[in-house]
């Protein structure tokens, strides 16, 4: 037979210690949902800051895209999407896209081949090589807009000091004459942003793919040494493979970087000669005089290009990820 205690017993009042069922059972959901909102005084200063800084300029932008302003700025109410009708007439539209992009392959394709081979050198042991390592911070370290001016003035056709260089070497019979304006052809002009992109894009991008070089374990370069592997089978089987973390993030930054970088191409040429150097950023700027409506409908397109460029990045590096 099965005893029955005082407790078992119908009625029994719970022995010590014992928490009511009732009360345990209205006490649960509110213990998970104090733990569920204690990160929230951490997380709520970054909240409030993306919300502030990022969210909230994306719906104005949205919204002014949508409007008509007067020449004096004046908002005239809805423009319904006559601010991205305009846009996609614009006769320049189809070159300052292709430029665009010309520019943001170049640069970044430019930038990671230089910090690559860098990073390599940097990774090695030489004399000086700290101070060479400093020596590559300064670049990053000073002003985008200050650099862009520097290079401006360095290209001066009168008494710019690539000319004179030039004059002195016996390659160019007079610099005064203004027959070699670097920034007032269309082709070299562009040439000549791309090299001050890539300048001031190098340090960052060689100091992520140095960190990355160190993260490599030494074991797994012994282990190729055993296996007989050359150094180049070598640097193509074990040292990009185990580099493509660094890489990834190195090319995702440069991208947003450079298909946003505006202070460059906008103190060295203005856009110009023409529009011959213009890129949606700077194209951007330039309609916001005679159209903020349409202007704002190309700061949307931008947006639109940065996502599906995230977009696609992330997906390659998941497949990349996944095919491990």
């Amino acid at each position: 037979m099965t005893q029955t205690t005082h407790a078992d017993a119908p009625g029994a009042a719970p022995g010590p210690g014992t928490a009511p069922a009732a009360s345990g059972s209205r006490l649960g959901p509110l213990r998970r949902v104090g733990r569920a909102l204690e990160p929230l005084p951490w997380i709520a200063p970054a909240t409030g800051l993306i919300l502030f800084v990022v969210i909230w300029p994306v719906i104005a932008m949205f919204q002014t895209s949508r409007r008509h302003f007067g020449s004096l700025g004046g908002d005239m109410g809805s423009a319904g999407w006559d601010n991205f009708t305009k846009l996609f007439d614009e006769s320049d539209l189809p070159g300052v896209l292709f430029r665009t992009v010309l520019w943001v392959v170049l640069v970044v394709g430019l930038t990671l081949l230089v910090s690559l081979g860098m990073a390599n050198l940097f990774n090695k042991e030489f004399p000086g090589r700290r101070v060479a390592r400093w020596a590559l911070i300064a670049p990053w370290a000073a002003s985008v807009v200050m650099t862009s001016i520097v290079f401006r003035w360095m290209l001066d056709p009168s008494n710019g000091a690539f000319n004179v260089l030039l004059h002195d070497l016996g390659l160019l019979k007079s610099y005064n004459a203004g027959n070699a304006d670097w920034l007032g052809n269309p082709t070299y002009a562009f040439g000549w942003v791309i090299l001050v992109g890539v300048f001031v894009s190098v340090p960052f991008t060689t100091y992520a793919l140095l960190a990355g070089l160190q993260a490599i374990p030494a074991e797994v370069y012994e282990a190729a040494k055993l296996d007989g592997a050359s150094p180049f089978r070598t640097y193509r089987s074990v040292t990009l493979p185990l580099l493509r973390p660094a890489l990834l993030v190195a090319i995702l930054i440069n991208v947003m970087n450079v298909f946003n970088s505006f202070p460059i191409i906008w103190e060295m040429t203005g856009g110009g000669p023409g529009d011959e150097t213009a890129t949606t950023t700077i194209f951007m700027y330039t309609l916001k005089a005679s159209n903020i409506g349409e202007a704002a409908a190309m700061s949307v397109v931008n947006f639109g290009f940065i996502i599906v460029i995230v977009l696609l990045f992330l997906r390659a590096s998941k497949w990349n990820t996944a095919e491990d």
